[in-house]
């Protein structure tokens, strides 16, 4: 074996030994850990804001993804089970980002109904005194090119089969505080 082809050949098994590229989520309107602005809580239930949902970019998909959802979630929510702000599924895989106030405005994907009752984006809306909620901002890697749900499907039977079948996902964690 000549010295070109060795070197060649080792070059493969390095390479072939790195691990994929993991999934992340970004967004230019919410931060890792941070607050959010009023901009994006709940109008309602005693919340005054303008109901804007984030921006949200996604990269480093999985092998075998057919479809994204879009999914945010308040872990704090006094009902033991979590409160889900907005459900989006069958969003094409050639898709990586929605733009910021998208909800309601989708040209493909389906946005399901929330814990609020109502299709489309409920922002934060913890509350008062509550304290502090996170609201964990999701994309979910899916092999299948269209979930098999409705927009009536309950949002708790929507992350059961997220969870049950996604190939990958990333997390973005915000805060918020109701005054």
């Amino acid at each position: 074996m000549t010295l070109t082809k060795s070197i060649s050949l080792l070059s493969v098994l390095c390479l072939s030994a790195l691990p994929a590229a993991a999934m992340s989520l970004s967004s230019t309107d919410i931060q890792e850990g941070q607050l959010m602005d009023k901009a994006f809580s709940f109008n309602g239930f005693g919340c005054k804001g303008d109901n804007r949902s984030p921006q949200l970019s996604w990269q480093g998909l999985p092998a075998g993804t057919k479809s994204i959802a879009i999914t945010a979630y308040d872990p704090d929510a006094p009902t033991g089970s979590g409160w889900w702000h907005w459900l989006v599924v069958n969003l094409p895989v050639s898709q990586s980002e929605l733009a910021s106030n998208a909800s309601g405005h989708l040209k493909q994907g389906i946005e399901l109904r929330t814990d609020f009752g109502t299709q489309g984006y409920g922002g934060p809306c913890p509350p008062a005194g509550h304290g502090m909620h996170r609201y964990q901002f999701t994309a979910w890697a899916l092999p299948e090119a269209k979930l098999e749900v409705t927009a009536e499907t309950p949002p708790a039977m929507v992350g059961y089969m997220l969870n049950s079948m996604a190939l990958g996902n990333a997390t973005l964690t915000a805060t918020f505080v109701t005054p």
